[in-house]
């Protein structure tokens, strides 16, 4: 690897329809979503807290640089996306960060997607409203 070249982990990460391409570099604990700061682009502290909550559980807050590119979905799904990847970067960087993040849960994939609209139907289940006369 050439002086150039930095080292870093990647992780992938997936919640609704979100999915977070993460890469954690050596450094002094920025983290940077889409080119904007974390807090400037979920703009609410919970969300900020649930993206660096692997981080925390780790012990790693200030430790390293977190780049992220996130598409899809909506603010939440890829706060949770973030977290995930950032997780699995993390399980690259030292396997023995595995007890630490699934003590918290933060290795499971949230499996839960929007059911699919049924025809007929108003929603996925929302029949419509049924008139006597």
């Amino acid at each position: 690897m050439t002086a150039t070249a930095q080292r870093y982990f990647y992780g992938l990460g997936r919640r609704k329809c979100a999915i977070a391409r993460v890469r954690l570099y050596p450094g002094d604990g920025s983290i940077v979503i889409n080119g904007r700061t974390a807090q400037d682009y979920f703009g609410r502290a919970a969300l900020t807290a649930a993206v660096i909550g692997p981080l925390r559980a780790v012990d790693a807050v200030g430790r390293f640089n977190v780049v992220a590119k996130v598409l899809g979905g909506g603010v939440s799904g890829q706060a949770d996306a973030v977290s995930l990847g950032i997780a699995r970067a993390l399980l690259v960087l030292d396997e023995g960060n595995r007890v630490p993040l699934r003590a918290e849960k933060l290795l499971t994939r949230d499996a839960r997607v929007k059911e699919r609209k049924k025809p007929g139907l108003k929603r996925a289940r929302r029949a419509p409203q049924y008139t006597k006369r």
